[in-house]
């Protein structure tokens, strides 16, 4: 069991669910509150709490499943900002560095996954 608040990965992924979080969720148009804005959210917060959860295992094995997951959430939340920059409710300045925080975030969550899967 690990402490994740101690991974850099985590703290990646938090500051990223919460930058989105105030600098970009209050900014969707009302009518996207119920479809791609709570998609948004519930990917952005996959990403590190898969990696909290995963935190609780007890085998790099289990881990490993965990950080996927997480994974798969941070390239739903790539595509979301794909799709809402291509729709026009973001700028491409901001795109670009959430795009940027995104990853950052895939590519710790990679080389996190094959450390620990290097490691057997």
């Amino acid at each position: 069991m690990q402490d994740y608040k101690k991974l850099d990965v985590w703290q990646k992924a938090h500051q990223l669910t919460l930058r989105i979080y105030k600098d970009v969720i209050p900014f969707m148009p009302i009518e996207e509150r119920f479809a791609l804005t709570s998609q948004i959210r519930r990917s952005v917060y996959s990403v590190p709490m898969n990696i909290v959860e995963g935190c609780g295992k007890n085998t790099d094995k289990d881990f490993c499943h965990y950080l996927d997951n997480s994974l798969g959430s941070a390239l739903e939340v790539e595509y979301s900002f794909q799709l809402i920059f291509d729709l026009g409710y973001i700028a491409a300045e901001g795109f670009e560095a959430i795009n940027k925080d995104i990853n950052e975030v895939k590519a710790m969550l990679i080389g996190f996954i094959k450390f620990l899967r290097r490691e057997k």
